[in-house]
């Protein structure tokens, strides 16, 4: 780990569980730091703190944040754990940061039965994704399909699951926290290493019996919190997960709805149609049959993704309408902040956000079904 110093010069913003900083460095340069509340106090303008810098130090896509470590002059670290915490389930185990939290599968939960014997999803459908920059899309896209209805039925409650491939404190989330306070989502669950969601729970299975048994959810959402870690290879990159919770709502008598990742603006030719870490999710890690919807796109494209999909036998694939760019918009139009994804935005790439929006109207209609 590669450290610094640095003195507090601004609070920028404070949320739930997070507070965004700008320090000046050492060298008198001022630069933005990321400050988790959940084991230490507020900063205050002044503050010295010892500050993790490695990621800004290899130039890595962090967003461009230090992390703060400790606070000097004070006589607090975070090597503490939280006060409010009285669970026994440790979360950064055996790390100098780790923490005990209240986890859902507890013997003093009142959901401590629900964790017995076997439990069945009963058919929930469970949208799958690789980014967590799906997650303001899908919630976007189903509530402006809700409100397209017009009717006094009450819009479908979701569950968003965290995964511990990504970031893993869920406050560095921005769009949880919108979408919490917006009340959109029914609740977040973190399992894994992941931690800070309205639930806990030690692994994928937990949370999904969580999101269907506990919160009662209609639909579950997974994907992983922001920072997806790519090294242009087969096999290693964390979106390879997604072909594990497939088997996962599998056992668990779900409807796995793979959100498949397609782009025709990524430079990148391994990213071009179907993304390979859909792809290979899908081959390599699925070994169970999931529902990945692909939405009906101009002749070329489509032709694209089609030829692309012939390799997914294991797979149902169904075609899906694709959402008008105009009607994208408008749901986006609701959301407080831009909506992007690798910084391109729906106009920029079109198809992300159509394949996103048509697995949404998939899973949809699976529940409609089912009811």
């Amino acid at each position: 780990m590669m450290r610094d110093e640095g003195t507090v010069a601004e609070i920028i913003s404070v949320r739930e569980g997070v507070q965004i900083v700008t320090v000046r460095m050492r060298g008198g340069e001022l630069e933005r730091a990321v400050h988790y509340t959940d084991t230490l106090p507020l900063l205050t303008p002044g503050d010295v703190v010892d500050l993790n810098v490695t990621a800004m130090k290899l130039r890595l896509g962090s967003g461009g944040f230090h992390i703060v470590i400790s606070i000097r002059d004070r006589g607090v670290n975070n090597h503490s754990t939280p006060a409010t915490s009285n669970g026994h389930i440790m979360k950064l185990k055996y790390t100098s940061m780790q923490r005990s939290v209240f986890a859902i599968e507890e013997p003093a939960s009142s959901f401590h039965s629900s964790f017995q014997g076997d439990k069945n999803i009963e058919g929930m459908p469970v949208l799958l994704g690789e980014l967590h920059s799906m997650l303001p899309v899908v919630m976007c896209w189903l509530r402006y399909r809700h409100q397209q209805k017009n009717s006094s039925s009450r819009a479908l409650e979701v569950a968003y699951i965290m995964t511990d491939g990504g970031a893993l404190p869920l406050a560095w989330s921005e769009h949880v926290a919108i979408l919490e306070g917006m009340g959109w989502l029914k609740t977040s669950i973190t399992y894994g290493q992941a931690y800070g969601g309205k639930v806990e729970a030690v692994n994928k299975f937990s949370a999904l019996v969580a999101a269907k048994h506990a919160v009662k959810a209609d639909l579950s959402l997974v994907t992983m919190g922001p920072g997806i870690v790519g090294t242009n290879t087969r096999y290693g990159f964390s979106g390879l997960e997604v072909g594990e919770l497939v088997n996962a709502v599998y056992a668990l008598g779900g409807i796995p709805v793979a959100i498949p990742r397609i782009s025709f603006a990524d430079p990148r030719n391994r990213h071009q149609g179907i993304s390979h870490h859909t792809l290979t999710a899908l081959q390599l890690a699925a070994r169970c049959p999931a529902v990945v919807p692909l939405p009906l796109l101009e002749a070329q494209e489509n032709y694209i993704i089609q030829k692309q999909a012939q390799n997914l036998l294991l797979h149902q694939i169904v075609p899906m309408p694709s959402p008008a760019i105009t009607e994208i918009a408008e749901a986006f139009s609701q959301y407080p902040q831009p909506i992007t994804s690798m910084g391109r935005g729906l106009s920029q790439d079109p198809a992300y956000f159509q394949a996103i929006c048509a697995a949404v109207d998939c899973a949809s209609q699976i529940h409609n079904r089912l009811m």
